[in-house]
């Protein structure tokens, strides 16, 4: 399936990208993690601690055990402070 990935603050800077477009067979937001590691050292500098990022698919906040389907759209960014 395709999914659209977008990244923000410093998950962006660690990828080196804002957003792209992967091919997974990912059936979770884990799964999806997993295989994104597998594309670089700074994906894997990125999600080494997952408990330190926040996940929204299709723009609902979300958690990791969130299931995917074609078409999603799946933001990573770091947790958001009030102020």
């Amino acid at each position: 399936m395709k999914l659209d990935i977008l990244y923000f603050s410093w998950v962006r800077e660690r990828v080196g990208q804002s957003q792209e477009t992967v091919e997974t067979e990912a059936v979770t937001v884990t799964d999806l993690v997993a295989d994104l590691t597998l594309r670089g050292a700074g994906y894997a500098l990125a999600f080494v601690d997952t408990g330190a990022i926040c996940v929204a698919v299709d723009q609902e906040l979300s958690d990791f055990n969130t299931p995917l389907k074609d078409g999603c759209e799946v933001a990573f960014f770091p947790p958001m402070t009030g102020g």
